[in-house]
């Protein structure tokens, strides 16, 4: 069964020895992080921390902060399931590009199970005068103050009316007022704009801290246009998403959230927002970002204040990040059939570097897959691609530097882009949002791409002796 809310996933961490429970005093400002961050590093367990100094409220951090935490928030038993779900929504393989489109609106189509709305809401059963109740986390020395580091931030498109919901930091200002640090590649941000062609003066907004973890999975995912952040937490928890109206807003948010806040930004209202200790492991500088004004507060009985803490990584974003490559690599690969594996490695923030490993079979066609993957949605800021052959294992960067090494000529294999979008997060760009982008050929090279020469065979001991060396490795191994 899916979890109905966060408290159900605490429990099951709870019975699978997956949550440490800190019952002495610990601050907010900074302790909660230093905590969490030896915690995550040591691959250790989900924290709640009952006695945050200060507050009557308790904190959790580190829920998703292993494969094993993940794959139970999800509810799978291997990311593998989903892309098995979503293959088999699809009964033959395309045969065009076409086709593939045609395969990915049906996948869209199917992946949709829509919200449906309720009044039992415990997310609107206590309210709050001011955010001063919730013990936000500073996290590092240098940031500009608190921040809420795991909100649901829940808008409307003022021409389509469709919801979206996506995670974007907020710094607190005071009490009632927050930044909104959502970068111009966000529905959030697209929302603002088109509010402002429209002669609109604000943008209404809702904030959910503390939901269950499909939905909150769902508004961290690279999804496709189309595909609400609700729907799609329902068809990965295999139940409808329940949503509650807002009280002094037009938005639904979800009905069993732990916090709820309601409220608007202007579109022509901008404040300095920042520094920030980012998952880039640098501070992100100050810069001018909108502000959002709180015109309502609710909670449940009791609640507990859900919170991440991001930094060199790696941390606890990086398995939400992972999770997105496995659960989305099937919809990549219907449109690149050639790509067999991706690895987006948790030390490149994932919009920095790319290894993809493909079936080549004609020259050029390792560059033709960077070009698509630029092309691709979240995947257009990747910085580096690194493409090699299916013989290398994307996963084990020993055979990713094996191959780079012995595979790539940097005189003929390099393809260098002029400056283009990036991650806003991209501090080496010499320009904010726009730098250049690098591809590595690593695979082998074809005479047709004009190489001269036969390579060279790999290393590999016969099938016959691996399989009697097998038969008796157990008694070898153990004078080992």
């Amino acid at each position: 069964m899916p979890y109905r809310d966060l408290r159900e996933f605490i429990d099951r961490l709870e019975g699978s020895n997956e949550l440490a429970r800190i019952g002495f005093e610990v601050s907010p400002e900074l302790e909660i992080t230093e905590i969490t961050d030896r915690v995550v590093k040591s691959g250790g367990k989900a924290l709640l921390f009952e006695k945050p100094k200060g507050y009557s409220i308790p904190v959790l951090t580190n829920a998703f902060g292993t494969e094993k935490r993940m794959l139970m928030a999800l509810e799978m038993k291997s990311f593998e399931e989903v892309k098995d779900r979503i293959f088999s929504l699809i009964r033959n393989p395309p045969s065009s590009l076409l086709d593939a489109v045609r395969s990915i609106d049906k996948i869209k189509e199917l992946m949709a199970v829509a919200p449906k709305k309720t009044g039992n809401a415990p997310c609107m059963e206590k309210r709050a005068d001011s955010l001063d109740k919730f013990p936000i986390l500073k996290c590092w020395p240098k940031d500009a103050g608190k921040f809420i580091t795991l909100p649901i931030v829940i808008t409307k498109d003022p021409q389509t009316e469709e919801l979206n919901a996506g995670v974007y930091r907020m710094q607190v200002f005071d009490g009632r007022t927050t930044g909104m640090h959502w970068q111009i590649h966000k529905h959030g941000a697209e929302h603002l704009r088109k509010c402002k062609e429209l002669g609109k003066d604000r943008l209404e907004v809702a904030v959910a801290i503390g939901v269950d973890p499909a939905v909150l999975y769902s508004a961290t995912a690279p999804l496709p246009e189309g595909i609400s952040e609700f729907a799609f937490a329902g068809f990965l928890r295999g139940k409808r998403v329940e949503l509650t109206e807002c009280e002094t807003v037009d938005l639904e948010v979800p009905a069993t959230a732990e916090i709820v806040l309601e409220g608007y930004v202007k579109v022509d209202e901008l404040r300095i927002e920042g520094p920030f200790g980012d998952h880039t492991g640098y501070y992100t500088p100050p810069e001018p970002y909108p502000v959002f004004h709180i015109t309502n507060i609710t909670h449940r009985e009791d609640p507990i204040y859900h919170a991440t803490v991001v930094g060199k990584p790696p941390m606890e974003d990086a398995w939400l990040g992972k999770a997105a490559e496995r659960i989305f690599l099937p919809i990549i690969q219907l449109l690149n059939p050639e790509i067999v594996d991706l690895n987006l490695p948790f030390e490149a923030g994932f919009h920095n570097l790319a290894i993809v490993s493909i079936n080549k079979r004609y020259p050029g066609q390792a560059k033709k897959v960077m070009f698509s993957l630029w092309g691709t949605g979240m995947l257009s800021l990747t910085k580096i691609v690194i493409v090699v052959d299916s013989d290398v294992n994307v996963h084990n960067l020993s055979e990713v530097i094996w191959a780079v090494t012995t595979r790539f000529d940097p005189a003929r294999d390099v393809v260098l882009l002029p400056p283009s979008p990036t991650d806003a997060l991209d501090h080496s760009a010499y320009i904010p949002n726009l730098a250049g982008k690098l591809g590595i050929d690593a695979t082998k090279k074809l005479r047709e791409e004009g190489y001269q020469r036969e390579w060279a065979e790999v290393v590999e001991m016969s099938r016959e002796v691996k399989e009697r060396i097998d038969r008796i490795w157990g008694e070898i191994s153990r004078s080992l």
